[in-house]
């Protein structure tokens, strides 16, 4: 990481605010913990809002999911990508899906993505363009807007720019994975 991990002794932060992460977290800080931690505000905020978009949507989470490791990919965001694949897969999503994933990437993230078909292509697609030109054509938003409903549209959309936040927070910091 590009500068010190947060420790308690350098940087003193509420005992409940440490405990909530800790808590979402499964009980252990991860990297990303360790830098967001040197803020209390946005730690605090971090992990409210980042529980709601991991856990409280009702969009399909494979689908968000794969939408995040899209955005990993694009943007180098390797702890990211590291964290959110195994999640696509537990939420059924599949290996195969994954090394298309990273085809597509490789191959510039134009066009419909080989060995992704119907919803992960089209949610591929459409993270593909949220994160490389922000703005989404037309035609595509317009598949979108036919195959979801407005609250799914608005929770896959909102995921995936919430992940985009993340990884440029991540990759500008250098968070790596942990061991």
């Amino acid at each position: 990481m590009r500068i010190p991990d947060w420790t308690p002794e350098r940087k003193p932060q509420p005992q409940e605010l440490v405990q909530a992460i800790l808590d979402r977290r499964g009980g252990t800080l991860l990297n990303l913990d360790r830098a967001l931690l040197w803020s209390e505000p946005l730690a605090r905020g971090w992990n409210t809002y980042l529980k709601n978009v991991r856990t409280g949507l009702g969009a399909d989470r494979a689908l968000r999911e794969l939408g995040i490791c899209t955005v990993a990919l694009l943007t180098d965001a390797h702890y990211e990508y590291h964290h959110h694949a195994p999640d696509f897969l537990a939420a059924g999503g599949s290996q195969a899906s994954l090394a298309a994933l990273q085809a597509y990437v490789r191959a510039g993230a134009s066009g419909e993505p080989e060995g992704l078909a119907g919803d992960e292509a089209l949610v591929a697609r459409y993270a593909a363009q949220m994160t490389r030109d922000v703005k989404v054509d037309d035609a595509l938003f317009a598949r979108m807007q036919a195959r979801f409903a407005p609250t799914e549209l608005v929770e896959i959309t909102a995921a995936i720019a919430t992940y985009n936040m993340v990884a440029r927070f991540l990759v500008a910091l250098g968070v790596t994975p942990e061991e």
